[in-house]
């Protein structure tokens, strides 16, 4: 279903072509690429949107899911060439795509599940709550939705699961942009509440500072208190 292409930077798999055979697929309108391929998906419905989140192995700090709707028809996406998983992005290039993507996509949204909703509710759940809710917020303005390694159970959503959709797909990959960007600007932006902590620095992975200073002040408000490395900072192993 999906055709490999040499890009820029060697990049074999293009996400965004992989997202428009999806939607071509799903119309059963199988044809070459040529000249009039523009006209001819005008007629189609090619709004697609991605679902991803951020956050999920922090210590502290939300989990932030986000949705976006790219319309295929409005393509080709100008500065999105090199759009990718988040995580394999420097920061400097996520802030760079962030604005593109926001100009681009026909909708954005995205959720914020706290540290003690978290807690209470447990990780799982609330990444599911998070990506339905950031789905819901589009208010079905999409064909399908292409979501990264989760199966939804909410029909209404029109939502599938695609494991390293990150990746594969360019809508996934959007949505995995704005939710890593959104929420490392929230941390930074509560790291001057917490000074103790840097958060600034490493937005509430479990970094070699972070448990130190876990271990030495213990845990403040943003953190998740239902995980190990927060509810026992203070184990080390010791050789005798």
């Amino acid at each position: 279903m999906v055709a490999r292409v040499s890009r820029r930077l060697s990049r074999a798999w293009d996400p965004f072509r992989f997202d428009l055979n999806l939607l071509r697929e799903l119309s059963g309108i199988v044809w070459p690429e040529g000249r009039d391929t523009r006209r001819r998906s005008a007629a189609m419905d090619l709004r697609l949107a991605g679902a991803d989140e951020a956050g999920r192995g922090c210590l502290a700090g939300p989990l932030v899911a986000a949705a976006v709707i790219l319309d295929y028809a409005r393509a080709p996406f100008p500065g999105l060439e090199d759009l990718t998983d988040s995580k394999v992005l420097s920061a400097r290039a996520r802030e760079s795509l962030y604005p593109l993507i926001l100009r681009s996509a026909v909708r954005v949204s995205w959720v914020a599940c706290s540290p003690s909703t978290i807690d209470e509710d447990g990780l799982h759940r609330c990444n599911l709550s998070a990506l339905a809710r950031a789905l819901e917020n589009l208010r079905g303005e999409y064909r399908l939705a292409l979501v990264d390694g989760f199966e939804l159970a909410f029909p209404q959503l029109r939502a599938q699961a695609v494991k390293g959709g990150d990746h594969r797909s360019a809508a996934v990959a959007a949505a995995s942009v704005v939710a890593k960007v959104v929420r490392d600007r929230l941390m930074r932006a509560l790291a001057p509440l917490y000074p103790d902590y840097g958060f600034e620095e490493h937005v509430g992975y479990g970094t070699e500072r972070h448990m130190e200073a876990l271990r030495r002040h213990g845990p403040c408000t943003l953190h998740r208190r239902s995980f190990q490395g927060v509810a026992a900072p203070q184990l080390e192993l010791w050789e005798e």
